[in-house]
């Protein structure tokens, strides 16, 4: 397989473990919850949620040939903090990203290295991925330390648990040494 082909293989692998982690925290959490912010200048989850729906719809939307910053996108009223139920928000955090998945599926390895406009300025197609993914996993680990927050101790990990990381690792040694035979 070619490098192009892999990358874009691999960037949609990534993609889809930076959704999981949101999704599995927004599972987590009620309507109120969802709804908390910390104060008044902290983002809720459904802020965020709305955010990067908004974001990915402007974002992946005719992607390699309109401005990434769409004049249908108000980016403003992505941050009201007007409550929404948990099935709201997660119509539109679907949407977003089966905007943006359908779009990676369309790529071709040729794609790459073309330019395109995010706000009139110019990004080589890896250059505006690797943004997205920035972006996108800046936010997501929002909503992740928003859930910590509020379930507390009651929060079940998605990564390696404290105090775990020594028996973590013998897993995966483990693992991918019975690979190798």
């Amino acid at each position: 397989m070619s490098l192009g082909a892999n990358y874009l293989m691999i960037v949609k692998k990534r993609f889809q473990a930076v959704k999981e982690l949101a999704d599995i925290t927004i599972r987590r959490l009620s309507n109120e919850e969802l709804n908390w912010a910390c104060n008044e200048e902290s983002n809720s989850t459904a802020v965020i949620i709305r955010h990067m729906s908004g974001n990915m719809v402007s974002r992946w939307t005719d992607f390699l040939t309109s401005d990434g910053e769409k004049p249908y996108r108000n980016r403003d009223e992505e941050f009201s903090t007007a409550s929404a139920s948990k099935d709201e928000l997660i119509l539109i955090w679907e949407k977003g990203w089966k905007v943006l998945f359908s779009s990676l599926d369309s790529l071709k390895e040729q794609d790459l290295l073309k330019n395109i406009v995010i706000r009139g300025e110019s990004h080589l197609v890896m250059d505006a991925i690797e943004r997205q993914m920035a972006h996108y996993s800046y936010h997501v680990g929002q909503i992740v330390y928003i859930g910590k927050l509020i379930k507390n101790g009651e929060w079940e990990s998605l990564s390696i648990p404290r105090g775990k990381s020594e028996e973590f690792l013998k897993e995966m040694l483990d693992k991918h040494d019975a690979g190798k035979q």
